[in-house]
């Protein structure tokens, strides 16, 4: 009988524990264990039917000697130093108009946040492709107007752009946040602006910008990290072409690990795009004591 109070007693005050034993199981399976066993074979030449039969640095050295490889985190930085600010502003400026009291506003705003829900689907990227392809849309539109067609996902200048103008397109969770921020700011501040003379451009940049640039922050630093890892437009749309002007990190690690079999090589490219986007994170937090404004000093 005591033993069995015993087990009672203890279960009794560790039931938290039992409850959080199936999330701490599964992250160590899911998680910790894919993490950690990446960085090993990225030390590794590890092909995923032959195994390992050397051990060392000669992934990360391919990756910092192969024109293809450093030409593909070329172009993932540009894809993401392209998308990221003009998201945010799309966001912020639609957020901004969305936030004033007009007649069916809250169709509008589900109408905008739409495309956040379906942008990342392979139905809506396959709908992207017929859109710009040669004969598709797009072109059709422009022959109306005696504009002669551009082949759009096969040429090198205009493949890379035609993936970021989706990535754009989803402005709708970013705009979703600016909006919940813009409804926290003081209509007080905007009426004593008033008073003084200041025009809506002004409020906009004198108060408005300020107040949310926490918002702002966020936005920036959980955008940057879906940015690099976005795969799914350039993997259905234009296969990483033409003649990998679309080939993003991402996409690249793909092909490697599932087509070329090169495990190793993978995972080495996985850790670099890892440390890349942790040392641009690092920037951004170190950078907001410069622009970000919190309303307590303790929050600088």
């Amino acid at each position: 009988m005591s033993t069995k109070k015993g087990f009672k007693k203890w279960f009794s005050e560790n039931l938290g524990l039992a409850f959080i034993l199936p999330w701490f199981v599964g992250f160590l399976i899911f998680k910790v264990y894919p993490f950690g066993s990446s960085l090993f074979y990225s030390f590794t030449d590890y092909q995923l039917f032959d195994g390992i039969s050397e051990y060392g640095l000669m992934n990360y050295e391919e990756i910092f000697t192969t024109t293809k490889i450093m030409r593909s985190f070329k172009v993932t930085f540009q894809y993401a130093f392209m998308t990221v600010p003009l998201k945010l502003v799309f966001a912020l400026f639609i957020a901004y108009i969305l936030n004033f009291k007009i007649k069916g506003v809250n169709l509008f705003r589900v109408a905008y946040y739409i495309p956040s829900i379906l942008g990342g689907s392979v139905a809506i990227a396959v709908l992207w492709k017929a859109i710009f392809k040669g004969d598709g849309i797009v072109n059709m539109i422009l022959s109306w107007f005696g504009v002669a067609g551009v082949d759009w996902l096969s040429e090198p200048k205009y493949a890379l752009f035609i993936i970021c103008l989706l990535r754009v397109w989803q402005f709708g969770s970013a705009m979703v946040i600016f909006l919940a921020a813009l409804k926290g700011v003081s209509q007080d501040l905007y009426e004593a602006a008033s008073i003084d003379g200041a025009g809506k451009w002004r409020q906009f940049f004198s108060i408005t910008v300020p107040i949310i640039t926490p918002v702002i922050f966020y936005n920036l630093v959980t955008q940057l990290c879906q940015a690099f890892q976005e795969f799914n437009g350039p993997y259905i749309i234009t296969q990483g072409g033409p003649r990998n002007a679309t080939t993003l990190i991402s996409l690249l690690i793909y092909n490697n690990a599932f087509k070329s079999y090169e495990m190793g090589l993978a995972s080495a490219q996985a850790w670099c795009l890892f440390v890349i986007v942790c040392v641009l994170t690092v920037i951004a937090f170190a950078s907001q004591k410069k622009w970000v404004y919190y309303s307590d000093e303790d929050g600088r």
